[in-house]
């Protein structure tokens, strides 16, 4: 019986070439396009699957207490020390730091200098936890000895050449010789945890003198037991809290995040050291875009079946009247279904295979090819034919088996008319679907506009920050300074701790009088910084020219959000003493207009540029002239050099900068427009056999009209009316539900647009033209084919 279905199905198809192409395209297309989504998000949600002790490991996160609540994954260096003391549950702890903070290090292997944004200062319990292998040299225990190193194999063959480099010697910064004690195998691409280069972290003053003020270490846990309560842990947390830090000075608490989730749940969380992390929401809309996509290919092929009952029906009486049962038609239907998925399925396997390395490039992952023959994406091909055939076949094999031989003899109004407003309900169906996604498309390209666009409060332009943290402080840092001053191309600069768009110090400032308080970034810096990145002074004066050593007068440039905060004017606030943890002897010098020093997912919060030296002040920016970037570029580089010749340049643009804080919109832009073409040309694809279908079979009709001298375009119009009806009913039923679900998304931006009429009238005229020139190219051939031809038959 499978045989001969398989025979009448392959018939079946070459009696219909149009209609079995469409349906193989739309299918291939759709299918292509939902394998690699799935791709994609089953690879996102396998991250951090691969330790051995997955289950048992979690990150301590930090939680402020203060007007802005934000959670951290840094925490104290004290905690994990306190953790591994006081309670027996947990097994083992490691805290990491990447190099300056999160800055980059400058690496001197042999007479190379590289730019290393990896190198992590970890305990030694890191090897264990997070399964690194050591494939070259001695391990186990490397991280507990002073200046050794630890590389993996890809840096490795990047500053070396090879792998036999055991006994080699690095220099980071200029300043300290560490001794390459081992080569591990790279982490994996789906691990959150990627490091390039591993420091021990007892060299860290943090280590040696572990505090509970400064919150700069990501810290993991490993438990003994998967079945601990994570509630009554985090109750011990708190008690060795209280223990250590006094009430009224605990700014904070701690939570267990699963290792499993912090991929995907960690993207509203701050000053994380660990790369590649993603949105749960993002992965939740490529799965729903995925099946979307799916269902409106589905649709197609429903569509059409149906449209080919009233020719098929004649078959199916026949058969019938032979003797072959409703089950026999059903299964007979679903061979055929199947055998054209099957179809689909491999030439949108082989689309998929083709497409991934462009897809890679748009949203930034390494996906492999390799993993599209994976047992699981095997499994997944299997059974998205098995819900394709399902969903595809389904209403052709139960509605064209219920014909009865008398009904195809004397066809029923009804059974056409349930036909027809089924078609009609799934057309309304795809289209709905493809407006939402391009209203959506729009509304994000607006937003990130509006972003582009947004006057931040300082200048990010022609500004590029030189990493000084090879040069530390003395003669040649001030030579740098000079020489850079000298340049002709150079408009303005200074030295700073950090810039607007990285994490600097977080501190607290305190009402006078009061324990309330508001977490701040501050950064240490000098004179020039509000020149240089083109602050509105608002009161008061800039931080002083010069400050001598003796001088502990901290001089602050707070911006007006402190102020307002403290309940002052600007005016009120110059020479104010304030508390934010840089000294008792702490004045605000002036004030500054609030500036996005975020992106403007978040509020604009408190910042201070400060004299106070506490932290290493390890960046120079420059304000350039704009119309030399290429020359003042090379320049900048060469100035370096003849001071720092073993130094890398390292630099950042402040404005590439800012794009990168966007970079995930940008690709959700970008994935968005391109599967949303995607599916409404897919949709197009079943509009245009829909409309071939009624121009066959109203040729009569047409000929009739033609011959009592009805014009091409009002048959044009008579076949178009009813399809772009359908467009309208979409247009109505999708904007309400677009409108939703974007407002809902602009909701995570702080500074964000009005969803105007804009967006929807743009959509609501592509929709229809695309409509009107899918369904008019077949009108068209209609309205001009010779009624002779038709009558004829007649």
């Amino acid at each position: 019986m499978l045989k001969n279905h398989l025979k009448i199905a392959w018939r079946s198809l070459k009696s219909s070439p149009l209609f079995s192409t469409i349906n193989i395209l739309g299918l291939s297309l759709g299918l292509a396009a939902t394998l690699i989504l799935l791709l994609y998000v089953f690879n996102e949600r396998s991250y951090d699957s691969m330790y051995e002790d997955k289950e048992n490991i979690y990150r301590v996160l930090l939680h402020t207490t203060d007007e802005d609540l934000e959670t951290w994954a840094n925490v104290p260096s004290a905690l994990a020390p306190a953790l591994e003391e006081n309670i027996p549950e947990v097994k083992q702890t490691v805290r990491i730091l990447q190099h300056d903070f999160g800055g980059t290090a400058s690496i001197k292997a042999g007479n190379k200098a590289f730019i290393e944004d990896k190198l992590f200062w970890a305990d030694n319990a890191i090897l264990n936890m997070f399964d690194v292998k050591i494939i070259k040299g001695s391990g186990e225990n490397v991280l507990t000895q002073p200046n050794t190193v630890l590389l993996s194999e890809t840096t490795a063959k990047r500053y070396f050449g090879s792998l036999d480099v055991i006994g080699k010697f690095l220099t980071i910064d200029n300043r300290i010789e560490f001794e390459v004690k081992g080569i591990y195998k790279d982490f994996a691409n789906n691990s959150s945890m990627k490091c390039n280069v591993i420091v021990p972290f007892m060299m860290q003053s943090s280590a040696k003198r572990p505090t509970w003020d400064n919150a700069s270490f990501e810290t993991f846990i490993s438990l003994s037991s998967p079945t601990t309560n994570l509630a009554d842990f985090e109750k011990k947390i708190q008690d060795i809290l209280d223990t250590n830090v006094k009430k009224e000075n605990q700014w904070y608490y701690f939570s267990l995040q699963p290792l499993d989730e912090i991929h995907l749940y960690s993207a509203s969380y701050t000053d994380s050291y660990l790369s590649d992390l993603s949105d749960v929401n993002q992965v939740r809309n490529l799965t729903a875009l995925a099946l979307l996509i799916l269902i409106i290919a589905s649709i197609n092929y429903m569509n059409l079946m149906t449209a080919r009952s009233q020719k098929r029906a004649v078959d199916v009486g026949i058969t019938k009247t032979l003797g072959a049962s409703k089950s026999n038609l059903i299964s007979r239907f679903y061979v055929e279904t199947g055998l054209i998925t099957f179809i689909a399925m491999l030439i949108g396997f082989l689309g998929a295979v083709a497409a991934l390395p462009l897809f890679n490039s748009f949203i930034g992952r390494q996906m492999e090819t390799s993993a599209l023959f994976s047992i699981e994406i095997i499994a997944l091909f299997v059974l998205l034919w098995l819900a394709t055939t399902l969903i595809s076949g389904s209403y052709p094999a139960l509605f064209l088996s219920r014909f009865s031989p008398k009904e195809v003899l004397k066809p029923s109004r009804t059974k056409n008319s349930i036909s027809g407003l089924v078609r009609k309900g799934l057309v309304v169906v795809q289209f709905t679907a493809s407006i939402i996604l391009i209203v959506g498309v729009v509304v994000i390209n607006n937003q990130l506009e509006h972003i582009q666009n947004k006057n931040l409060g300082y200048n990010p332009d022609n500004v590029v920050a030189i990493s000084l943290a090879a040069i530390p402080g003395g003669d040649s840092n001030e030579a740098m300074v000079d020489a850079f001053r000298k340049l002709p191309s150079v408009k303005s600069l200074t030295r700073a701790q950090g810039y607007p768009g990285m994490d600097v110090s977080g501190r607290s400032v305190y009402k006078q009088n009061s324990e309330q308080s508001m977490g701040i970034q501050t950064n240490g810096a000098e004179h020039d910084i509000a020149e240089v990145l083109q602050l509105k002074l608002l009161a008061g004066k800039l931080l002083p020219a010069q400050k001598t050593s003796a001088d502990t007068i901290v001089d602050v440039l707070v911006n007006k959000k402190i102020v307002d905060f403290l309940g002052m004017t600007p005016e009120e606030a110059i020479g104010k003493n304030v508390r934010m943890y840089l000294g008792g002897h702490s004045y605000i010098k002036g004030v500054v207009e609030d500036f996005n020093f975020k992106s403007l997912h978040q509020p604009i919060g408190g910042y201070v540029f400060h004299n106070a030296p506490r932290e290493p002040r390890e960046f120079l920016l420059v304000r350039f002239k704009s119309e030399t970037l290429t020359q003042s570029m090379s320049t900048f580089e060469d100035t370096f050099k003849s001071i720092a010749p073993d130094a890398a340049f390292d630099y950042k643009f402040l404005d590439k900068t800012l794009e990168n804080l966007y970079r995930k919109e940008r690709q959700t832009a970008l994935v968005g427009l391109l599967f949303s073409v995607l599916a409404i040309f897919v949709a197009c694809l079943g509009l245009f056999g829909l409309a071939a279908f009624t121009a066959e079979q109203r040729k009569k009709e047409i000929s009739i009209r033609k011959v009592l001298g009805a014009s091409v375009s009002g048959i044009v119009k008579l076949l178009s009316s009813d399809f772009v009806k359908l467009v309208i009913i979409s247009l109505v039923v999708a904007f309400p539900v677009a409108y939703y679900l974007m407002n809902d998304w602009l909701q995570d931006f702080s500074y964000r647009i009005s969803i105007g009429w804009q967006p929807f009238v743009f959509t609501g005229l592509i929709s229809v033209i695309i409509a009107l020139l899918t369904v008019s190219f077949q009108a068209i051939r209609a309205a001009i084919a010779n009624p002779v031809n038709s009558l004829k038959t007649e």
